[in-house]
């Protein structure tokens, strides 16, 4: 009798994006979500006009972005 053993791995790609697929995958997304909602929090707080503004969400959304792509690339194989 084989027991299937759960899925290795951490996120699914769906549609040219990840989704978490296993706690482990839900422990990185998380922290992500937060640090991208943050940046925008920041932002608004401080009050700058839209160019300021972008001029700090754009970057950080792009590191963060391609810092989870790659980590969800690597971890979904």
């Amino acid at each position: 009798m084989t027991r299937k053993s759960k899925s290795p791995r951490w996120f699914k790609k769906v549609r040219g994006s990840y989704l978490p697929n296993s706690w482990q995958g839900w422990l990185l997304y998380i922290p992500y979500a937060a640090y991208v909602i943050c940046v925008v929090l920041y932002a608004y707080i401080n009050q700058w006009n839209l160019g300021t503004s972008l001029f700090v969400i754009v970057p950080n959304w792009v590191a963060a972005l391609a810092i989870m792509s790659w980590l969800a690339d690597r971890t979904s194989r």
